[in-house]
Parts: C-alpha cells; sequence; structure tokens
C-alpha cells in the first residue's frame, strides 16, 4: 500500500532553536512551476522558467512564527495542511502600508528563513492569503507600533523545504533577485 510508512526516528540532539529570521515573498504569477530534488520530492531545488522572480525581503526579529497544522478526516478522505504565518513588522510607515495593502489584494508566495538555516516555501501551489493585519500604535511608550501580519496557505503537504541559503536564494533557478528594501 503506498500510504504505508517507512521510517522511524531517533530522538534527535538538543540542537534546534525556535523563531523565523526572514520572509521573501514573490507574486504568485511569477513563479511559473517547480521542481523537486530527485531523491527527495519534499525539497524543491528550483522554481519554473520565468525570466524574472523577484523576491523583497522582510527582516524579522521577536514573536514571529510559522505553523503547520495537519488536517485529515476519513470520513471524507481528505488530507491538508494550513500553514499560518505569523509576523510582527516594526514601525509604520507609508511604503509599509502600501506594501501590506498590496499583499492582501493578492496571493503572494512565502520563502520562510528560520534560524535553523531551513527555507520553506509557503502556498506553493496555491498562494498564500492575508487573513488579518492589525495595525497598532500601542498604549505606551514600550508598546509595539507596527503591524502584525496573519497569512494562510492550505496545501495537499507541509510547507517544502527549498535546498538554499540566503546567498543561492538570491539567484537562478530561485529568485533572480531579492530586494531589501
Amino acid at each position: 500500500m503506498s500510504c504505508d510508512i517507512s521510517a522511524g526516528r531517533t530522538e534527535p540532539c538538543k540542537t534546534a532553536v525556535g523563531g523565523l529570521k526572514n520572509l521573501y515573498f514573490c507574486n504568485y504569477e511569477q513563479i511559473d512551476g517547480y521542481t523537486f530534488d530527485a531523491t527527495n520530492t519534499d525539497v524543491v531545488d528550483g522554481f519554473g522558467s520565468a525570466a524574472t522572480i523577484v523576491g523583497y525581503k522582510y527582516e524579522l526579529k521577536g514573536a514571529n512564527s510559522l505553523e503547520q497544522t495537519l488536517n485529515s478526516s476519513r470520513e471524507n478522505g481528505t488530507n491538508f495542511v494550513e500553514q499560518t504565518l505569523t509576523a510582527v513588522l516594526k514601525k509604520q510607515d507609508i511604503a509599509t502600508h502600501k506594501q501590506i495593502k498590496l499583499l492582501s489584494h493578492g496571493r503572494p508566495r512565502v520563502v520562510v528563513e528560520d534560524y535553523n538555516g531551513n527555507f520553506f516555501m509557503m502556498g506553493l501551489e496555491h498562494g498564500a492569503e492575508v487573513t488579518t493585519v492589525a495595525i497598532t500604535t500601542g498604549q505606551n511608550m514600550g508598546d509595539l507600533s507596527g503591524y502584525t501580519l496573519t497569512m494562510v496557505a492550505n496545501e495537499k503537504i507541509p510547507a517544502n523545504f527549498i535546498d538554499c541559503t540566503e546567498t543561492t536564494l538570491a539567484s537562478s533557478p530561485f529568485f533572480t533577485s531579492v530586494v531589501t528594501s
């Protein structure tokens, strides 16, 4: 049967850390396909043949997360993963207001980089949707003045690992360039 498990797992060493380092947004239409590693189909090793794929880098610090919940129904015979990204963008400004508005109108794909050096593609097949943006000025001097962005993608599988580094992500076969500001 094709859905039989095929490997075990030992208890790993305590070397992982939580948290997200960077987000890279690209417009959904820019990626016209993707390729998987020949031996591991959970790893993306390149994006399609579009002439220009620009990634827009958002640096992060603090309380940011990518949570993936596998939803399975024996009754319906369905299985899907809800990918939920929560990102806090500090300091309000006109340029970020505009980009938040544009993100909410589209359905971008999002590369998520964590502090373990992992890169994941959120919304690989269907893109990601902005579900809420809280824009806050805070009440006290030490409170957040910025944006709390929540995005959701529903996919058949968890967000794929991407076989890259921050340097190689900014060049073919991934993005053509990465814009930082």
